[in-house]
């Protein structure tokens, strides 16, 4: 039954920020019409996808609006509006005649409000592991393996 759950949450988090591939310098990825997230969040949420994984580099430029809205076969407004966030969040920056690109990760960029969602959306899934049936111990090794799996913890 535990792994079961677990699995319905990695699942979940795949579907939500699927990778497919990079392929001749477009990067693709997945949007899921029947998802209750909106398109311009699961372009959000795959773009940072992209970026956290390293896919995409520091200083790499993204396709323009009207380029990402004819691959994924969507309005432009829904991309201009996910760019915007994504420029909000401090993940990509636009250079006005020379297109957008990926910023340089800096913790002071984060605003206080969003290291807060972070915070809510994190204690939310403790919560859900929790009631699903784990322990401590088991969510903090979960935690710890992920760290390692990111060559982020040594050990």
């Amino acid at each position: 039954m535990i792994y079961s759950t677990l699995d319905t949450v990695v699942a979940c988090l795949y579907l939500m920020c699927i990778v497919l591939a990079r392929e001749r310098g477009i990067f693709m990825f997945q949007i899921d019409l029947k998802s209750r997230k909106s398109i311009y969040e699961q372009v959000v949420d795959n773009i940072k996808e992209l970026i956290m994984a390293g896919v995409l580099s520091k200083e790499e430029k993204l396709p323009s609006v009207r380029e990402l809205s004819k691959i994924l076969t969507v309005n432009p407004n829904t991309i201009q509006k996910a760019y915007r966030e994504l420029e909000r969040q401090g993940f990509i920056y636009t250079v006005a005649g020379l297109g957008t690109f990926v910023s340089a990760p800096d913790i002071a960029k984060i605003s206080k409000e969003r290291i807060a969602e972070i915070e809510s959306e994190f204690k939310r899934l403790i919560n859900e592991l929790k009631f699903s049936g784990f322990t401590k111990d088991k969510i903090h090794t979960m935690i710890k393996n992920l760290l390692f799996e990111r060559g982020e913890l040594n050990d």
